[in-house]
């Protein structure tokens, strides 16, 4: 479910931007050192959670109105190269901060142990995120299907031009949605660090395990990143107990499998 946050957020803006954000694993390593430096305040984990997010899409949205928009239409070269720079910056901001070493978050008191149903043993804190993680899905579903800023999005990513001439300003919506996609990665960053800690290098990971989820579900598509998001995590939590060694390449082979059978990804349209 933390692997299907990462891949919404970059899915939905690349169906409608055609943008290719290779800083987007930089917004989640933003969102995780975030909740822990609200948290070394002395901040609630709940009140990180709800602010934090929030905190990461208000730095996307200012950061696209500003200089992000002035790339739009320039080669896509160009949204790598800057894209690669921003997520660069943002590590090395986290590193002269916070240093290289990775630190710990402790899960909320409420969180901590785990629940035993019969011979079923788990911890409180995953069955929280997964929770959490399925009513931000259900959210961001509704969110696209049933409002008018959702058709527009989806409307967007069929044919921008025609958006643009329903005297509809798509430059705000472009704003909108990559503010979207961000704080969704920030969200993911908040949920992941008392999973699995902090480290400036942990954006990096997040990118290639995100643009896999992508690709698996199909560009564009929020079911297909549901059902990527899943499916990797699944073949990362089954390889990590049969050969832990090829966890994270079994990954890789299973998105080469699926571009063999669906070269469009498993929900993506043909072009």
């Amino acid at each position: 479910m933390l692997y299907f946050l990462l891949a919404v957020g970059l899915s939905i803006v690349f169906g409608l931007l055609r943008f290719v954000n290779f800083a987007h694993g930089a917004f989640y390593l933003f969102g995780a050192y975030t909740c822990y430096q609200a948290i070394q305040w002395g901040l609630n984990f709940w009140v990180v959670l709800a602010i934090g997010p929030v905190l990461v899409g208000f730095t996307a949205w200012l950061i696209e109105r500003t200089v992000l928009r002035k790339v739009y239409n320039l080669p896509h070269e160009y949204h790598i190269l800057f894209t690669l720079g921003l997520a660069m910056v943002i590590q090395e901001l986290v590193i002269l901060v916070w240093g290289p070493v990775g630190v710990n978050v402790a899960p909320p008191n409420v969180l901590n142990g785990v629940v035993i149903w019969g011979d079923f043993i788990y911890p409180k804190y995953r069955l929280f995120l997964i929770s959490l993680t399925s009513f931000i899905a259900l959210l961001i579903w509704l969110l696209l299907e049933k409002t008018r800023l959702g058709s527009i999005v989806r409307a967007g990513s069929e044919s921008p031009e025609m958006v643009t001439l329903l005297s509809i300003n798509v430059y705000k919506i472009f704003g909108l949605t990559f503010a979207l996609g961000a704080a969704t990665a920030g969200l993911a960053g908040v949920l992941a660090a008392p999973l699995r800690g902090v480290e400036p290098f942990m954006g990096i990971e997040a990118l290639a395990i995100a643009f896999v989820v992508v690709v698996i579900g199909g560009m564009g598509s929020f079911s297909g990143a549901l059902l990527g998001g899943l499916l990797v995590g699944v073949v990362q939590s089954v390889m990590s107990t049969m050969w832990p060694q090829g966890a994270s390449l079994m990954i890789y082979v299973s998105m080469a499998l699926v571009l063999l059978i669906r070269p469009n990804g498993l929900m993506g349209r043909a072009q």
